[in-house]
């Protein structure tokens, strides 16, 4: 077969989304923005924990990072070239708030304001992110998500921030990925603010989403009427290794701290029984009080799911230190038979497509975004200045692919976010991990599309993948 009569061939098997469809890439503030010291900024925990030494590979910090805040512009002009009709972004809290407390930093929102009304002129939906981590630092020096009084800061910043940017932005999330917030943060210390203490960490994730459910709350009495509210957070499909009692038992602890612990309390306003009994001996869950968990669980109009990988688990142990897993210390994670991205993480769509049918069955009536999906590989411009990486292409074709399926088998789902629309400051891999679909030269910051960005222009343009 030629290639234009197989190019025509995979056309007409293209897998078309529906009309209406978000085809979006996302990005948060302290991974591009730079600029950390300008226009009021102070610093947030990841501030602080990257300038602390063996924190973060490399030595790296966010300080420059893709340097966002001055070329926004030339950014939101790669998005009209892509064709991307919606941008998730954050909002970086010590940029708007500086204490965490007080008025609204007119300096620091004046940014939020000229990339709000650029991505309206280009046709853009902006999606606001309010939480990707970046915590002020003197909120955390207060007791940070550990303090129940954090989640009252978080629902007055959002309040502030819908204040400022509720005339011209539809869609809000209040957090992004509170897993990681909780349970990287303050079990395994492998991310800000660097503490381990597994009871901390399950103190922290109620705070999280009381914070939310506050945020929520505050949002609907300060935005205009028809604007959107969403969570998102960060699911797996959790597989046992093997049909074995234990390792069966083992697949269901981490579900359950993955993915039950949120779904459960924003949903149904409810913990579940066994991941508390599970818990029991780090914590008596006294910081649930009398009404936290009907706050959490106030209606959202989207889920967003951010979906990387599969796991698969059975009984044993990891090795020693510190677990981002309270009360699941002795449980072993497999390696999968499939390729790996440059995370050492395993490639399979299956797991997209399971974990949106299971929100389909089991938590039905939010529609979902899938608000990040991308993968980690080591990009390196060719002799010709391209950019060639065909492992993320065969990556975003799949996960797309198996998005299809999923509303091909009724899953309500509205949109697709790539992670990320730009090489950045990954968080403790510092820079030398990149997700992007544009390559960034860190010494000129230069913009270089990879193949992957073609290719997702490509399927843009005609609303849906080819075939195989």
């Amino acid at each position: 077969m030629s290639a234009s009569v197989d190019a025509q061939a995979q056309a007409t098997r293209r897998r078309l989304f529906p009309p209406g469809f978000w085809w979006g890439a996302a990005t948060a503030a302290y991974q591009i923005e730079g600029a950390v010291k300008m226009d009021g900024r102070t610093p947030s925990i990841w501030d602080t924990f990257a300038a602390t030494p063996g924190k973060v590979v490399g030595g790296d910090t966010g300080e420059e990072a893709a340097d966002h805040y001055h070329r926004y512009a030339h950014d939101i002009a790669t998005m009209v070239e892509l064709g991307l009709s919606a941008y998730r972004f954050s909002v970086s809290w010590p940029r708007i708030q500086p204490t965490g407390r007080g008025p609204v930093n007119a300096a620091g929102a004046g940014f939020y304001d000229r990339l709000v009304d650029e991505l309206l002129e280009a046709g853009i939906r902006p999606v606001l992110t309010l939480y990707h981590w970046d915590l002020p630092q003197e909120l955390e020096d207060a007791g940070g998500w550990t303090d129940r009084d954090t989640a009252y800061r978080f629902a007055e910043y959002a309040a502030l921030v819908a204040g400022r940017l509720g005339d011209r932005v539809p869609t809000w999330t209040t957090l992004n990925e509170p897993w990681c917030s909780a349970f990287l943060g303050y079990a395994s210390g492998d991310h800000a603010p660097g503490r381990t203490d597994p009871a901390a960490a399950l103190r922290a994730a109620h705070h999280l989403l009381l914070g939310h459910g506050l945020a929520v709350r505050a949002l609907r009495t300060a935005l205009p009427a028809g604007r959107q509210v969403s969570l998102v957070l960060n699911l797996s499909a959790i597989r046992s290794v093997s049909p074995a009692a234990a390792d069966r038992d083992a697949a269901r602890r981490i579900d359950g701290l993955l993915n039950r612990l949120f779904l459960d309390a924003v949903v149904h306003g409810r913990y579940p029984a066994d991941v508390r009994a599970d818990t029991a001996a780090l914590t008596d869950w006294s910081f649930v009080e009398d009404g936290d968990l009907a706050v959490v669980a106030t209606p959202i109009d989207l889920l967003g799911i951010n979906y990387y990988h599969p796991n698969l688990v059975g009984a044993g142990c990891n090795g020693g230190g510190p677990s981002p897993w309270p009360g699941a210390a002795d449980v072993r994670f497999h390696e999968m038979p499939v390729p790996r991205t440059a995370m050492g993480w395993p490639v399979d769509a299956s797991g997209l497509r399971e974990v949106l049918l299971r929100l389909h069955l089991e938590y039905p009536g939010v529609p979902l975004v899938i608000t990040e999906n991308g993968a980690a590989y080591d990009d390196r411009p060719a002799p010709d200045g391209a950019v060639h990486d065909p492992d993320r292409v065969s990556y975003l074709h799949s996960h797309l692919t198996a998005a299809h399926e999923a509303i091909t088998a009724g899953v309500d789902l509205r949109g697709y976010f790539v992670w990320s629309l730009l090489d950045n400051f990954e968080w403790a891999h510092g820079y030398g991990k990149r997700f992007g679909i544009v390559h960034i030269d860190y010494s000129t910051q230069r913009r270089t599309w990879k193949d992957s960005a073609h290719w997702y222009r490509d399927v843009i343009a005609a609303g849906g993948v080819p075939g195989r």
